[in-house]
């Protein structure tokens, strides 16, 4: 089975949340974007975003992670329907990242992924490449986060 049999290209699948608890927020920054909005609170509310904020690849790790636990839910999902799903390799790479509103602490981040286009690769017989939106807005239904992506499919 492909990417583009199992999805409608424009279709959006929710692939599930993460809640940016401030010990999840304050862990991720210190060690990978230790900006004083990420990692401390009083110094946090001096800033132009008023309080503790997660940093923004933070809201990337967390669309990988939820992408993942998706991803091996739906294989799994279609093996006990007797389908083969797709086999899904490395991305290489994205674009368009728009951090389009802070992420405060205890806000919960619903991730969604969108199939735009699916191709063979000319150089590649049997490999696909896949474009995908993937998006996630906070418990308001506020959008948070926007890229595209590819991701590479192998028969």
């Amino acid at each position: 089975m492909r990417m583009a049999e199992l999805y409608t290209i424009g279709e959006k699948a929710s692939i599930g949340g993460y809640t940016f608890t401030e010990e999840r927020i304050v862990h991720f920054a210190t060690r990978f974007d230790p900006q004083r909005f990420h990692i401390d609170k009083e110094a946090a509310r001096k800033t132009l975003f008023g309080n503790l904020c997660a940093s923004g690849w933070h809201t990337c790790a967390a669309w990988m992670r939820t992408f993942l636990d998706y991803w091996e839910k739906e294989t799994a999902r279609l093996a006990r329907q007797g389908l083969a799903p797709p086999k899904l390799g490395p991305s290489p790479g994205f674009q368009k990242l728009q951090w389009l509103r802070p992420v405060f602490v205890d806000e919960t981040v619903s991730y969604s992924v969108t199939l735009l286009a699916s191709r063979p690769l000319t150089s590649r017989p049997g490999w696909f490449l896949n474009s995908i939106l993937n998006e996630g807005v906070n418990q308001d239904g506020t959008p948070v986060i926007r890229f595209e992506g590819s991701v590479l499919e192998f028969e």
